[in-house]
Parts: structure tokens; sequence; C-alpha cells
């Protein structure tokens, strides 16, 4: 079948890129823009308690808001506020409130909202729209920020701006053009490394172009999926979509071209290589095409809808990649011919490459002493896995010096931690009968004896009486480790445990929705990554004809998810500081690590397969297999390292954990697991690795001494660069 798809693009070059040309022009003009979503709470099921809160609230208290800012007002000097300070605040806030920003209902001061200690004090904003992330609700926030000056002028104070719509804005701000940043970094790396390896100014360009055309082809297919299935987009998506496409892209380009180059250099024709190479490759790429695919799928049984979300657009862009590797690449170089080489010889005739060459050769002598080696270093990295802590507070990820993170630091300093984000639990009858006031006192009261807990409002009923509402104030931060365990704990235990006999108790708020969080990303590690995993081992499996092949395969990948989770705890934890990583990181690892990662090995294995149906013994089988093999893995992990490396040039610290986890996690499976572990560990088992397919029983294939063992690598077993 890849024999045919690659004959029918060589010999229709111009048909195949001019339909491509077609379909990406056409969706980039038709396709509807995608659609995204910044809240967390909308993106979990509606069983989840803190869900079932908002709902709640919508129905017993729809006139009740929060805040979508706060204005933290203080002296610059952090002494108390005087009398004539109170009142400065009151009419600065009249003045907020008089300007009568765009989508600002109202800005509103008491004289409670004083600290403790005197020195600071609040106002809230409300907002007409309830997406407090949207560009109105950013600009009445700059706008704000710009009429400050004038309002407190002649004053003793000044005043910063904090609150998710504050947050979202500076956020926004300091990542400034990150895609833009991340997509010319990206570029700029991959045309350096493919000149630096192919030493052509052609073959450095024109994959990114046709990188470029996959990108708007895979943007116009995301969205018209988005909105075919009413699919929403996580916000951090489209930053992940262009070093996979990038990434990805480059992969397979290199294995094709890799094996095109080794085919002209045994004197085939280049239409003829070329088509060669792609039925050769053909199955690799699509297997591993394959294997990335279902890894993502395996995302839509995510409870997180934002996970759900970029499991299809991933899966989707990867889809692209592939159909793209099958027929536009090889059609685009059916037109270049060798000249697609040029100023470069080295196609007509490989260079002596004695780094591969010694490392097949060291493989084939000491495939125990190599297998252990590498498995003890991946093992010794892996420890630092039980170290992980996960972090929920995605404001934590911002750099420290924008104005609404200080601002958010300043009051924790002044007010309970737990101040400016309250939890807040609900007591509901069963029969809508109204409530019983002394046995809301008394709920209170158990609420107030909980540990961390540190202030509860008197009950709040609504006009039936019905519903009844507390804020909770805690004594931790919101977003905090302990807040987390002590809302999804003891507070919620308690809450339904001293509920009014006839009612019912909930606890919701931002700390409860990031316990729910927590539940929801506990149950997808118990269940996307199982079935990633086997859907991984199938394909596998369908590819090497094997049932042993595919289990040492994915025991090593998952030494090698888990060596690369402890090495990023190490780095941003140990010795960075970080209090933990993203909280979804070991999902993101796992999937990019395990399912691209996946690629070299399949490659290697492949290429292992294949010298051993020619004859050659498991040891010259592993030698030539890493020969040939290892500039094309080296090559292309650096590159596809290089892209998600790109992340870290990010100044949200979230992407940079991401970038750095899935770049040495690649590096980790290409340099340690493919060209090391898989073809010693292959070696070591001989048949059995192929079992239960018997085309390898051969004394020659199962080790013997055979004059497989002894035989000299023919024309296609010199290395190339």
């Amino acid at each position: 079948m890849f024999g045919r798809i690659g004959r029918f693009s060589v010999n229709r070059p111009w048909l195949v890129v001019a339909m491509w040309v077609i379909a990406a022009v056409g969706l980039a003009i038709l396709a509807p823009p995608l659609k995204s979503s910044t809240d967390q709470a909308d993106f979990l099921p509606s069983h989840y308690e803190s869900v079932r809160v908002t709902k709640l609230q919508e129905q017993a208290f729809p006139q009740q808001e929060s805040a979508a800012a706060i204005l933290v007002y203080q002296r610059p000097d952090g002494g108390k506020l005087s009398e004539a300070d109170k009142a400065a605040v009151i009419k600065a806030t009249k003045g907020f409130q008089d300007k009568k920003y765009e989508t600002f209902k109202s800005v509103l001061t008491t004289p409670e909202a004083v600290s403790k200690d005197g020195k600071m004090a609040l106002a809230n904003i409300y907002s007409t729209k309830k997406d407090l992330y949207d560009e109105d609700t950013q600009q009445s926030i700059k706008d704000l920020r710009e009429d400050r000056d004038k309002l407190l002028k002649g004053t003793s104070l000044k005043v910063d701006v904090t609150g998710p719509a504050a947050s979202g804005l500076d956020s926004v701000e300091s990542e400034g053009d990150t895609d833009a940043m991340i997509m010319m970094a990206t570029l700029v790396l991959i045309i350096v490394l493919l000149g630096a390896i192919f030493r052509s100014p052609l073959i450095a360009l024109m994959p990114v172009l046709m990188i470029m055309v996959m990108f708007i082809m895979a943007q116009g297919l995301i969205g018209t999926a988005s909105d075919w299935f009413g699919l929403e987009a996580d916000s951090g998506v489209s930053a992940i979509l262009i070093v996979v496409l990038f990434g990805v892209g480059t992969d397979y380009m290199l294995f094709l071209l890799f094996r095109y180059r080794e085919h002209l250099r045994q004197g085939q024709e280049p239409k003829e290589a070329l088509i060669n190479a792609a039925s050769r490759v053909g199955e690799t790429i699509a297997s591993a095409a394959g294997a990335v695919i279902v890894a993502f799928l395996a995302l839509t049984l995510s409870t997180m809808g934002s996970m759900r979300a970029m499991g299809p657009s991933l899966a989707i862009s990867v889809a692209v990649t592939l159909v793209a590797a099958l027929t536009l690449v090889p059609a685009v170089f059916s037109l270049l011919g060798t000249k697609a080489f040029w100023p470069s010889k080295a196609w007509k005739q490989a260079p002596r490459n004695r780094l591969a060459n010694g490392t097949g050769s060291l493989i084939s002598r000491r495939p125990g002493l190599i297998a252990t080696v590498s498995a003890c270093v991946l093992a010794a990295l892996a420890v630092g896995a039980f170290g992980f802590k996960a972090e929920f507070d995605t404001d934590s990820s911002l750099p420290k010096d924008l104005e609404s993170v200080k601002a958010m630091a300043e009051l924790q300093k002044s007010f309970s931690a737990g101040e400016s984000d309250p939890s807040l639990v609900y007591v509901k009858s069963d029969g809508g009968a109204k409530l019983d006031a002394a046995a809301l006192t008394g709920f209170r009261k158990k609420l107030e004896g909980v540990e961390g807990v540190g202030e509860v409002s008197p009950a709040v009923p609504n006009p039936k009486g019905d519903v009844a509402q507390f804020s909770v104030v805690l004594k931790y931060r919101p977003a905090s480790e302990k807040a987390i365990e002590l809302v999804a704990g003891e507070l919620r235990d308690t809450a339904h445990a001293s509920a009014p006999k006839g009612s019912e108790a909930l606890v919701g708020g931002t700390t409860a929705v990031l316990g729910d969080i927590e539940d929801a990303v506990n149950h997808d590690y118990r269940l996307v990554f199982p079935v990633a995993g086997v859907a991984i081992m199938l394909i596998l499996g369908l590819l090497l004809r094997s049932v042993v092949a595919p289990l040492y395969l994915m025991l090593a990948v998952g030494l090698g998810f888990a060596a690369t989770l402890g090495s990023t705890v190490w780095l941003f934890q140990d010795i960075r500081g970080e209090h933990g990583l993203l909280f979804m990181l070991p999902i993101v690892v796992y999937l990019f690590v395990v399912a691209i990662g996946t690629d070299y090995n399949i490659l290697m294995v492949a290429r292992l397969r294949e010298e051993v149906g020619r004859g050659k013994s498991p040891a010259e089988a592993a030698r030539l297999a890493v020969a040939h093999s290892a500039p094309t893995i080296g090559s292309a992990a650096i590159i596809l390292a290089g892209t998600f490396g790109v992340l870290m040039l990010a100044s949200n610290t979230m992407l940079q954990q991401m970038g750095f986890a899935v770049a040495f996690g690649i590096l980790l499976t290409a340099f340690i697991m493919a060209l090391l572990l898989v073809p010693t560990v292959t070696a070591m088992l001989g048949s059995k690795a192929w079992w239960p397919n018997h085309r390898f029983d051969s004394p020659q294939a199962s080790g013997g001494s055979g004059p497989g063992r002894a035989e000299e690598p023919d024309t296609a077993a010199t290395v190339r660069v």
C-alpha cells in the first residue's frame, strides 16, 4: 500500500502539491476560528460538587456576583491609613465608579474593607460579563490603570489592581506574542539544524514551508471540527500545537530523507530511490503516527474538559502530518530531485561515521553491559519522580514582578490569606421547606471549629429561605496545597456531616474547584495512562507481528517516563525551588514522551526486524540497525527536543516545565532507550523477541554460529551521516 501511495505521489507531483495548496487555502478562508475557554470550572463534569454549587448559586442567588478584580489601596511607605486616607479611598472608588468603564457594573468599597492592621483598604470591581478574560474586560482594566494617577492625585495613597481579570490581563501582556515567539524560534532552530545536517539550503527551507502548509490545514480542520462538534480549545493549546506540528513533521521528513539518501548512495535513480524510501519507511511512519494519534485520542477519556479538547486537536494535527509525509513530501522532493541536496555532494558517497559504527559494534559485542548501564541510568533518574508535587495555582507560574501578583502578595500580608477568594458553603433543604435559623447557627459553629478556617460569615438566606450561604475565609492561600487539602477533606466532611436535618450541605468556590480538579486528574492517571499504553502496544504488535517486543518496549518507555518526570522534579522543585510542578505534567509527559518518543523505538525495531529478515544474527542485526539508524534518530531527536525546548523561552513557568520535561524525555528516549537499551535487549532475546512470528527462527536469526554471524554488511550497511 505504501509503495502505491509513494509511486502515485512521486509520479504525479504537481497534482499532489496542487491538491494540498488548494485544500490549505480553502480551509484558511472557510474554516471558523477556534473557540477557547479559560475557566477551569467549565472543564469539570456536572457531577462534581463544585460544579453543583455553581449551578445552585445561579438558581438561589442570581443577583450575587463575584468580584472580577480587586483594588488594593495602601500608603507607599507601608504605614497605617489615616482618617484622611480612608476618606480618599472612598472618594477615589466613587471616581472609578463614575468613569463607567465599558464592562464594569460597579466599583464598591465599605468602611469595613480595611485590614485589621489598618494598613490596607480594598474595593471590589464587578463586571457585566461572565467571562473575566474577555478582551473588553481586560481593556476596562487597562483604562482603570491609566486613570488612577488622576484620581489619587493629592493623596498619600497608591492603588494596585489584582484579582482574576487583572491576573488574566497581566498574564497575556507578560507573555506578549508568545505564540509568535515560539513559532519564530522553532523555525530558526529547524532551519539551522537541517542546514547543518544536510548542508543544503533547500532541505533546510523546504520542510519548513511544507510544515507551514500542514499548520494551516491542521488549524482549519481543528476549527471545523470544533464548530461541528462543539469542542473548546484550551488557551494553551496553540503553543503546543506549533511545536507538535513542527517537531513531529520534521521527524517524519527526516525518516524519509535519510532513507532516500541511502538509496541514492546505492546507485538508484532519484525517483526510484524516493519510491523505495516511501515504501520502506511508510509503514514505520504510519505506525509511529498511529501511536501518537491513539495516545492523544485517549485524552477524550479524561475527566478534564481542557484535556478532552486538547486530545482531538493534537490528533488531527498528527494525522495531517502523516498524510503529508506520505504524499506531499515525496511529491516535493520528486520535483526537486537531487538538486534538493545542492551544494552538498554527500548524497553521492557515504562518509565514514565512526561514532555510529563504534556504538553499533559495542552493542553487538557487549549487549548485557550496555543494557544494564542504560537501565541503571534511567532508574537513577526515575527516583526523583517520588518527590513530585502537583501545583494547581496557575497564577504562581506568572512572573513575580507583575502588578496583580505583587498586589495579591501584599493583600495577603494584611488580610487573612483566604480573604481574597473565600470558599462558599451552601445548605439546601431537601423538600424546599424554609431552613431553621437556629440550626444554621449551630452549623456555622461546626464550620468555625474546623482547623485552618479563619472566619465564617453568618448565614445569608435566599428570598425563599430554602438555601443559605456561608462565606468561609481560610487561613491559607486559596490555591495552596494546604487549602485544597482542607476544603476537599475536613471542611467538606464536616459540612456534609453537620448539615441540619432535612438538608444537604455543599462546598464550592475556587479552592473546591481545584480540589475537584485534583480528583479528576487522579482519575485520569488511572484511566488515560493504561488506555494509551495498551493502544500503543497494539500498534507495535501489528507493526512487528510480535507479542514479546511490544511488552519490553513499553516497559522501557515506562522507565523513560519515570526518568523524565524525576529529572524535572529535581530541576524545578529541588534546584529552582518551585513549590510544585504543573498538575497535568505527568499526563503531558506520558503522552508526548511515550507516544512521540516511541517513534524512535519503532524506527529502531523496524530496522532490527529488517536486518534479521535478511538473515543476520541478532548481534549483527543490532550492530547494523544502530549504525544505520543512529544518524536519523539522533538528528530527529535533537530537532524535536529543540522544538519543545523552545517553550522554555516563555515567561510562564508552567510552559517552561512542559518544555524541559518533553525535550529531555525525548533525548532520553532517543539516545539511551532507542539507540542503546532496545537494540541490546532485542539482541539478547534473539528470536524470542519476535514470538510468535517464526519467520526469524533460522539458526542465523536466533544467534547461532552460522555464516550470518560473520557476514559483512551489504552496500546498504555503510553508515550515513
